[in-house]
């Protein structure tokens, strides 16, 4: 019997396309990091889809300035 509150599971993989939207709008990672007041290193782990917690206001920044969507920046992909 398996008395542990917390179980391993594969519920999946959030995705995070800031490359794709940033790519298309021609902003650079450093112009984008000025302009959502972060600095370059997180902005740059956000574009390479290298971030452990994501941070809800960063992402509404982002959503802010580049004029987007929550579900073009963010997805969930289920594994089965």
């Amino acid at each position: 019997m398996n008395e542990t509150i917390y179980v391993l599971k594969n519920y999946g993989k959030i995705d995070i396309h800031l490359k794709n939207i940033i790519d298309e709008k021609g902003i650079s990672r450093s112009r984008l990091a000025t302009m959502v007041a972060m600095n370059y290193d997180l902005v740059n782990r956000y574009y390479n889809n290298k971030v452990t917690r994501v941070d809800l206001d960063v992402i509404a920044r982002f959503c802010y300035v580049l004029n987007c969507e929550l579900d073009e920046i963010l997805t969930y992909k289920k594994e089965y």
